[in-house]
């Protein structure tokens, strides 16, 4: 049997849908504010003014206009909360889809002897997502069950299939995921690395020259050190580093699990070790992670 995230709830797919769309508006905003900062500074640096008549000086005018630009997409970040709502948006989206997995294969608490079963997966639902409402989160469920057809009948299925079907679409993608996580943070941290080692090389040459009087332009320096700071801040934001080693330790205590399920696991010992998996994949385990081990 096959289980994708097509066969979870309407639920899930709002949130996550949600919290792709915030996570584009904010990481978009900040972006867009770096850029700004940046240009601001160029253009207030370049020998060319270009005269528009009245006093004003085309250079001065855009590089105005870039910093306003930087401050109303602050405010509107700001009103919007783009970026907490990402955040709830993702936090409910993958408790959902962990909670909908646990109950689909049996994971604890949802294992075959639990009573009323149904029941006790609704109200942990409901509960949980009512603790992320009462910080911000604003999505009311949608119309329809929050427990699907396919979660039904993956739930039926017997021990070996529920097994095979959570280790092949589950844990593996898993692992595959925060693998190719590790790669693009690797990718993103040695190019950030670069390009603000190169930056602040430049810059460090134009102070020695100016210090040996060789120039005395120091707008050139200004603009590369707006550009390197501006590239530390986006670095910053984006967590490429500490993500490098969270990723890296789930992803290798994901693997244990995996060889922990390929051998003898009984059945009863099967609820607790989901359990276990879908404690490591949460967001929540990730952060804690990126803060403690950074």
């Amino acid at each position: 049997m096959v289980f994708r995230n097509a066969d979870l709830p309407a639920l899930f797919h709002r949130a996550d849908s949600l919290a792709i769309a915030r996570q584009g508006e904010a990481v978009g905003s900040t972006r867009a504010q770096l850029v700004l900062l940046v240009v601001g500074a160029a253009l207030a640096a370049v020998p060319w003014r270009g005269e528009l008549g009245g006093g004003l000086e085309a250079a001065g005018v855009l590089s105005a206009a870039a910093y306003a630009g930087v401050l109303l997409l602050t405010f509107s970040t700001s009103r919007r909360k783009a970026k907490s709502q990402w955040q709830l948006n993702r936090s409910a989206a993958d408790f959902v889809k962990s909670m909908c997995w646990r109950y689909a294969v049996h994971g604890a608490p949802f294992d075959a002897e639990s009573p009323d079963v149904d029941r006790v997966f609704t109200t942990r639902l409901e509960e949980q997502l009512q603790e992320l409402r009462t910080v911000g989160w604003v999505l009311e469920s949608p119309e329809g069950s929050l427990i699907t057809p396919q979660m039904r009948q993956l739930r039926a299925k017997s021990f070996g299939v529920r097994k095979e079907t959570y280790v092949r679409d589950r844990l593996i993608e898993q692992r595959n995921w925060y693998r190719r996580k590790q790669e693009v943070s690797r990718v993103a941290t040695a190019l950030w690395s670069s390009a603000f080692a190169l930056l602040t090389l430049v810059a460090l040459i134009l102070g020695v020259l100016r210090a040996f009087s060789v120039t005395e332009n120091t707008d050139a320096a200004g603009v590369l050190s707006a550009a390197a700071a501006s590239g530390v801040a986006w670095s910053e934001f984006r967590r490429h580093q500490p993500m490098i080693s969270a990723h890296a330790l789930v992803e290798e205590k994901l693997k244990a699990l995996h060889i922990e399920m390929e051998s003898r696991l009984t059945e009863k010992q099967w609820s607790s070790v989901v359990y276990e998996t879908e404690r490591i994949v949460s967001p929540q385990y990730t952060e804690w992670l990126a803060r403690h081990g950074s």
